[in-house]
């Protein structure tokens, strides 16, 4: 039987946040940024914004030259986390089986919840309580995999709700520009469409492959080609963010940098900010990385994979080797310090522990899974665990 997965995905998410702790910003031009600045770029900007062409990742010179009276605000992290977490929250009301995808989106399993409920009315519920008790709205995606989910998600905005089975594919999505595809890269499909690759359905033509691969891998198109054939992943994985989450802060500078004992200890400063925000979601991490860009927007990011830690002086430490190893004397204008691979500390394996993950052959695993059930029947008997059929939409 087929998965039923919910894309969930927030409309203007950073300015929703705004607009909840200053009611005053509803229905007027402004954008998430760095205020009092010409420096640096759109974060997120409103809707009344993008009626004047300003987008998010655009920069800020430019935005003020569409909108002079533009409104450029900035709110601490923490605002954001705090309305993330009502989200994930009011998505636990529902199932354990949520994979955050990033601040303002998750996926959502609903498939035994849907043997009850319409996954349509369980997925307009949850758009109505987020707008009703939050102020957040947001795009539903309703398909059998992650990826036609979150394509669907994105088909109507603001507050739209669109199912996509299986059937429904070429229908939908076929028309849709090549940069629509979930994962195409900004680089890539502009490329695409220079070899007459616009819609979709020129990618998926057979006749079209090889000037497709003329762009991409062979393995990257053949994985594309799948997802759209509604064989991709439709497993949720609720640790997939905190296995790949990542901290990070960058700071645009209104003076110059070009002393490297400056730049050091404005490195520093970020260091320790990114560090306070890995203790208090008392995490490890594996991946440190800084940014470098200069007057001339000339960016460079490097990166170290060490061994899990939590160590200020050990991420320090490796934050000036990695500038050390790789300033070349610029002025720069934007520098950055990130954490990545990131894991709960708690969930850490010592050399001495192994469960159903770290059992190395197939007796151990075996055994290890003999054991849970053991367990598990005894606290709640021998019939707990079954197997069940069910009917769903997307039969």
């Amino acid at each position: 039987m087929a998965n039923i997965i919910l894309h969930i995905d927030f409309n203007a998410f950073f300015c929703s946040v705004a607009e909840i702790y200053n009611p005053a910003l509803r229905n007027t031009a402004f954008a998430i940024g760095r205020e009092n600045s010409n420096y640096g770029v759109i974060s997120t900007a409103s809707y009344k914004a993008r009626e004047y062409g300003i987008h998010s990742g655009m920069p800020l010179a430019l935005a003020f030259k569409k909108l002079k009276t533009l409104n450029v605000i900035s709110l601490p992290y923490s605002y954001y986390l705090n309305y993330h977490n009502k989200f994930i929250n009011l998505l636990k009301e529902y199932t354990n089986l949520i994979e955050v995808g990033s601040i303002d989106e998750a996926y959502v399993d609903i498939t035994e919840l849907a043997k009850v409920r319409h996954p349509l009315v369980i997925a307009k519920e949850i758009q109505t309580r987020l707008l009703k008790e939050y102020h957040l709205p947001c795009s539903i995606g309703i398909a059998t995999t992650l990826f036609l989910a979150k394509m669907a998600s994105d088909l109507q905005k603001p507050l739209g709700l669109t199912v996509i089975r299986n059937k429904d594919i070429k229908n939908k999505l076929y028309c849709l520009s090549v940069r629509d595809i979930f994962g195409i890269g900004k680089k890539t499909y502009p490329k695409l469409e220079e070899k007459g690759i616009k819609t979709i359905a020129d990618f998926l033509n057979q006749d079209n492959k090889s000037l497709v691969l003329e762009v991409i891998s062979e393995d990257y198109y053949l994985e594309i080609v799948n997802k759209f054939q509604g064989k991709s992943n439709n497993k949720i994985n609720p640790l997939h963010k905190e296995d790949n989450l990542s901290i990070s802060t960058m700071n645009t500078y209104d003076r110059r940098l070009n002393s490297e004992q400056e730049i050091e200890e404005e490195l520093l400063i970020l260091t320790r900010n990114v560090y306070k925000r890995l203790i208090k979601g008392n995490y490890v991490t594996k991946t440190i990385s800084i940014t470098l860009r200069n007057i001339e927007f000339k960016t460079i990011t490097r990166s170290k994979t060490i061994e899990y830690t939590d160590d200020l002086q050990v991420i320090s430490d490796e934050v000036i080797e990695l500038f050390r190893q790789n300033y070349k004397n610029d002025t720069l204008r934007l520098i950055g310090v990130g954490l990545a691979n990131l894991i709960k500390k708690n969930l850490l394996v010592k050399d001495d522990e192994y469960n159903l993950f770290t059992a190395l052959n197939k007796d151990e695993k075996k055994e290890v899974i003999s054991d849970l059930i053991k367990d598990f029947e005894g606290k709640y008997g021998k019939k707990a665990l079954y197997y069940g059929k069910y009917k769903t939409l997307f039969n």
